[in-house]
Parts: structure tokens; C-alpha cells; sequence
């Protein structure tokens, strides 16, 4: 009897050459011809370029949002707590120096201010902008100033003095000896540029309500509320104009140190009138 092949005995089918070559990525059928190589590697390369653009604009978005957001809370703490100021000139020397940068805090402003704090104000609407102030620009140049205003730097009419009198205050130049008096006390001035008087310009002032009488600490440079006697206001600037209290110098790094009220000043009682 004819032995009857079992599906042991069978000899195993050969499938066809397109189903067993496999591309190693089981991406479908690898090609047989030298065109469709080419063809498959060209699909690869740009399957692969949409994949890379796609991480790139993701990578994109993900920079663009954090900058964003970066510029919202540097907008915030700006317009909240701190501001950050750069010394122009030396109207304030020894305590500021030239290019010196001072971080002001906008939390002490207003009724806060104290006699004897260093504080940035605003002299727009009253002394207006510092000699040697730069102008507005056109083009590329303004736009990055007004950037830099944005975010930094102000108004471009900021100054930086010393209050010397506030709401109340009886400030006169000078005692016998030479001294600034306020409310009647000679005051001893250590921040003083050293070998300047503490005025050579004569003064008499009641400090009204709402204002503060400031002075720089290098008295002989300095364009304070004495220069500005016959401006708006007196000389006097209003102390919704204040930006805030400089509390620190940050920059450069040997001259970092904290801005403190000068005591001799600050000790000074107010007169009875005054405004607590």
C-alpha cells in the first residue's frame, strides 16, 4: 500500500519573496529594484524630517511660554516690589556712585518714607529730566530703550536723593556753625561728599503736607530741591512721585552693601503738626 504523505512529510511551503523580506522595521515590503531603494530612502528621510520639525516646534512653544511667563512675573514683581535703578551721575557720591546699580523697593513709598532714606522719585511733572538725560530714539535703538524702561530702568526723568525734610519738617540752611537745622536741630551729616558744606545756598522751607525736601549727598554736584527752588512745586516733590526706597546696592559686586537710613536724620523728632 502507497504510503500517504503525512504533514510531516510534506515539504514546508515557500512563501512568497515580498512577504519574507521584511524591511528590519516592519515598515512594510524592503524594495527590490535600486528605484524603489531609492524611493524607500527618501520616504524614510522625510518621515524623519517631520518628526524633527515636529520636536522643534514643540521645543519652540515650550521656550516662547516660559518666556512669557517670565515676563509676566518680572512685570509684576516691577510693578509691586522691587524696581532696579542705575546711578547716572555723582549727585550722590560717596554713598552712590556712577554706574552703581540699586534695587528700590516699592513697598516703602508714599506716607512710608522716612527723613533720611535714599529714594529713587519720578521729576516728570516737576524737574524733568536730568541734564544729560537721553532723548527719545526712533528705530531699532528706541525700541530697545523703551524695552529696557519696560522692564528696568524708569521713566528716563528718575533721580536719586536723600530725603532730607518730610510733611512737617522746618528745614534751614544753616546754624552758626554751618550746619543744616531741621525742626531746630543741627544735624551732623558723616554721608557728606567729603570737604563739601553742607550748603552754600541759603534756604528756609515748611515742608506742606504730601511733599519732601530732598538733597544729594555731593552737595557741590548735586541738582536737588535747592536748584529747583523757582520749578513747579518749589523745589518740593510730591511724594506720590516717589518710586521707592533704594534698600541695596548690587552692583558692582565690591561695592555691594544695603542703602540704611542716615540716623542723624532719622532720629530727629517731627514737629507737633506734623503728620504721623
Amino acid at each position: 500500500m502507497p504510503h500517504s504523505a503525512t504533514p510531516a512529510d510534506r515539504e514546508p511551503s515557500v512563501e512568497p519573496a515580498s512577504a519574507s523580506r521584511r524591511d528590519s522595521r516592519g515598515d512594510g515590503p524592503a524594495p527590490r529594484t535600486r528605484r524603489e531603494a531609492k524611493e524607500f530612502a527618501r520616504q524614510e528621510s522625510d518621515r524623519e524630517r517631520r518628526r524633527h520639525r515636529g520636536r522643534d516646534r514643540a521645543e519652540i512653544s515650550h521656550w516662547l511660554a516660559t518666556f512669557a511667563v517670565a515676563i509676566v512675573v518680572m512685570l509684576l514683581v516691577r510693578g509691586f516690589l522691587v524696581q532696579s535703578f542705575s546711578v547716572p551721575s555723582g549727585s550722590m557720591e560717596p554713598t552712590l556712585m556712577p554706574g552703581d546699580r540699586i534695587l528700590v523697593s516699592r513697598l516703602q513709598r508714599g506716607p512710608s518714607i522716612e527723613r533720611g532714606d535714599v529714594v529713587v522719585f519720578d521729576g516728570t511733572g516737576t524737574w524733568g529730566a536730568p541734564a544729560g538725560a537721553d532723548t527719545p530714539n526712533s528705530g531699532v535703538k528706541g525700541i530697545l530703550k523703551s524695552m529696557a524702561t519696560l522692564v528696568s530702568l524708569g521713566s528716563g526723568a528718575d533721580y536719586v536723593k536723600r530725603v532730607v525734610g518730610v510733611p512737617g519738617d522746618h528745614v534751614v540752611c544753616c546754624a552758626p556753625d554751618g550746619r543744616i537745622t531741621v525742626n531746630g536741630t543741627p544735624v551732623s551729616e558723616p554721608y557728606v561728599y567729603p570737604g563739601n558744606a553742607p550748603s552754600l545756598q541759603p534756604f528756609d522751607i515748611t515742608v506742606p503736607d504730601g511733599r519732601i525736601w530732598v538733597l544729594g549727598d555731593h552737595r557741590s554736584a548735586s541738582a536737588d530741591s535747592r536748584a529747583h527752588l523757582g520749578s513747579p512745586g518749589g523745589g518740593l516733590i510730591p511724594l506720590d512721585a516717589v518710586v521707592g526706597r533704594a534698600w541695596v546696592r548690587y552692583w558692582p559686586l565690591g561695592r555691594l552693601g544695603g542703602l540704611t537710613p542716615a540716623p542723624t536724620l532719622q532720629q530727629i523728632p517731627k514737629t507737633p503738626s506734623a503728620p504721623s
